[in-house]
């Protein structure tokens, strides 16, 4: 195969305007946080993959309203807590999604089976399950705290913990169960995260602290 030449010659400038998509992470936790929260959250540029979607169903189960206005627009209505779901929550392909919802879930005196595609499904949980096992919530799952699982919360204590490694899902999957227990909890670092977040997990926790 005889070798190409290829010549670069300047181009005109690139101009106009790129919308970026919105963020994966917050956008579980916006839902999740709203979900929790009293009253009504309005959310603009949610990213609206699978998995997003996922845990904004998941969020309507738990007894949340959860309602779509436009593209990137979601409104959710929250009651102050999650209610016991009437089946068991599929979370597709969504590791983040199930494990800060293992983490709200267990603050309240609920039973719920979660699920997932067969990815999710070979994905191991116990750095969530630990901490909140220690905490008093209970669980039935797979070899290696796999799902389908099954978990049982309320009443949960606090406790001083120490994260094996960083993670973020386990200090916001502890963080948002919050609300429902009495106390402070010590964790390990991990990395920070955006305003918004911060704002709306700081009123869960002064609510938390006049329980």
């Amino acid at each position: 195969m005889a070798p190409a030449t290829l010549t670069a010659r300047p181009g005109s400038p690139l101009r106009g305007r790129v919308k970026a998509p919105g963020d994966k992470s917050i956008s579980h936790r916006a839902l999740i946080l709203g979900a929790l929260a009293l009253g009504e959250t309005q959310i603009e540029g949610l990213l609206e993959g699978d998995d997003v979607l996922a845990t904004a169903r998941a969020m309507a189960a738990f007894g949340a309203e959860v309602d779509h206005l436009g593209e990137g627009r979601w409104r959710v209505r929250g009651a102050g807590g999650l209610a016991e779901p009437a089946d068991v929550i599929d979370c597709g392909n969504s590791g983040t999604g199930v494990r800060l919802m293992m983490g709200a879930a267990a603050g309240f005196p609920l039973s719920v089976a979660f699920t997932g595609d067969a990815s999710l499904r070979g994905r191991p949980m116990m750095r969530v399950l630990r901490p909140l096992g220690e905490m008093g919530a209970s669980w039935v799952c797979r070899e290696g705290g796999r799902l389908p699982l099954a978990l049982k919360g309320g009443a949960l204590k606090t406790i001083a913990y120490r994260l094996p490694e960083p993670s973020a899902q386990v200090k916001v999957g502890g963080a948002a169960g919050r609300p429902a227990r009495r106390g402070h909890d010590r964790g390990g670092r991990a990395r920070a995260h955006p305003r918004p977040y911060r704002a709306h997990a700081a009123g869960l926790r002064r609510r938390g602290e006049r329980r």
